[in-house]
């Protein structure tokens, strides 16, 4: 039987450095390459925002139509379906005779709980899941994946010592799809544009032209000192939205590190630069190890939090009307931008769970709606972390909004150009017994 293979897109919109990818073209006699716009469901919860704002639709529209152009000079296709990933397979299955699917592999628990059913109802179909999205696979780690240790330092200290491999080179050759395979694609979703950020356009070109442009001039070498900016293009590498739905790969971008390294000279900040990406890559690792309970309220030793759900609360901390003129701005700039800094994360976060006790898995899923550079184990992650139900020995992380503000925009700078407004009500509405209302 001639191998005919389906790739399935999902945060790896690239060519180059895709292993995934180089495994379906080898050996095939036909090559259907997908991606599946249904969004998978973290929470049971009613109110959860959910849908994807403007901007990040936008930046992922830019970013498949670039994948689409690459892989049309390979004479290949994108077809993009509404259809979940469950429903869509077992269609091309059927229609195709595919004998082998692969994707990249996800740390997302509900993507890889959907991609485990789906190859248990097929078991006549080869599954394939490769490692594209993280520094290292799980057979490099030097322990277990229920032995991850507890802290990123620890991590940092077992894995820093290990070889980084380099990116694979891209495809030479991809198989044709088959005859009339383009009937699959939804003409509505392809085309138009919504209006998206100024700084930031979606695609493998793109992030390829932006980590140039960064490692050109001279800003990796301050990078520690400047990393703490709330404004602007250079303060920090800004390659998070790239790496987050995988038009660039974190070996990549490693690559280019080392060569500016070696062409210019290294420092404590090209350091951080690596020290930050094993941040996420230990949040990678997190996900995979926790799995459901990275989603969960009491996370993952079950320790919940004295929070709740304030439904006007919630309301103002995402319109950017909170009385903190530092929160405000920084909700702002992220609704306009789809962007925030990492500082802006963690003062933001630090109010939703300890200054209007607010479930910090709302402010995680508004985050997942909003921010262009979303990755399931950073976003998740990082709000357990800052809500003290995550990996982090010293509990919660609550931080003095006005200190950090006279820190970090002593000027009012950053505040006059995006907070807007001055907030002039009260954080609550009550009834006659002073209750908090809806």
């Amino acid at each position: 039987m001639p191998k005919i293979s389906l790739y399935v897109f999902s945060n790896d919109l690239r060519i180059a450095d895709n292993p995934g990818l180089c495994e379906a073209s080898s050996g095939s006699a036909q090559l259907l390459c997908i991606y599946c716009h249904s969004q998978t469901s973290r929470l049971g919860l009613s109110r959860s925002p959910g849908r994807l704002s403007h901007v990040r639709r936008q930046f992922l529209r830019e970013s498949l139509d670039n994948l689409r152009l690459n892989l049309k000079q390979f004479d290949q296709r994108l077809i993009e379906v509404r259809s979940s990933v469950e429903e869509t397979i077992k269609q091309f299955v059927k229609q195709y005779g595919i004998t082998h699917i692969y994707r990249s592999q996800n740390s997302g628990w509900f993507e890889c709980q959907q991609w485990n059913v789906i190859a248990k109802q097929l078991p006549h179909v080869n599954f394939r899941a490769c490692s594209s999205h993280t520094i290292f696979s799980e057979c490099d780690l030097p322990f277990s994946l229920d032995n991850l240790p507890p802290t990123f330092s620890k991590f940092r200290r077992e894995v820093e010592k290990l070889v980084i491999s380099k990116p694979i080179n891209p495809p030479s050759y991809l198989p044709g799809a088959p005859e009339g395979s383009e009937i699959w694609q939804d003409s509505e979703i392809t085309g138009g544009t919504e209006g998206g950020s100024t700084d930031f356009v979606g695609g493998e070109d793109m992030g390829v032209c932006h980590l140039q442009q960064y490692f050109n001039s001279r800003h990796a070498s301050s990078y520690k000192q400047t990393r703490n900016g709330l404004d602007g293009m250079y303060y920090s590498t800004k390659l998070s939205p790239w790496l987050a739905n995988g038009s660039l790969s974190v070996k990549t971008v490693i690559a280019r590190l080392q060569q500016y390294e070696s062409d210019i000279g290294s420092n404590d900040s090209t350091y951080w630069i690596l020290f930050e990406l094993l941040w996420r890559e230990y949040f990678h690792w997190y996900a995979r190890r926790f799995r459901e309970k990275v989603f969960t309220f009491g996370g993952i030793n079950d320790n919940k939090p004295s929070t709740s759900y304030y439904p006007e609360r919630f309301r103002k901390w995402c319109q950017g009307n909170t009385p903190f003129p530092l929160i405000n701005a920084f909700m702002n700039q992220l609704n306009e931008t789809g962007y925030m800094s990492n500082r802006g994360r963690q003062l933001v976060a630090s109010c939703f769970v300890h200054e209007l006790n607010l479930d910090w898995r709302y402010g995680a899923s508004y985050m997942e709606s909003h921010l262009i550079d979303y990755d399931v184990a950073s976003n998740w992650g990082n709000w357990q972390y800052l809500a003290g139900v995550g990996a982090d020995a010293r509990g919660h992380r609550k931080f003095n909004i006005d200190k950090q503000a006279s820190t970090y925009d002593p000027n009012g700078e950053f505040v006059r150009r995006w907070a807007k407004k001055d907030y002039l009500e009260n954080l609550d509405s009550v009834d006659a017994s002073d209750w908090p209302v809806e």
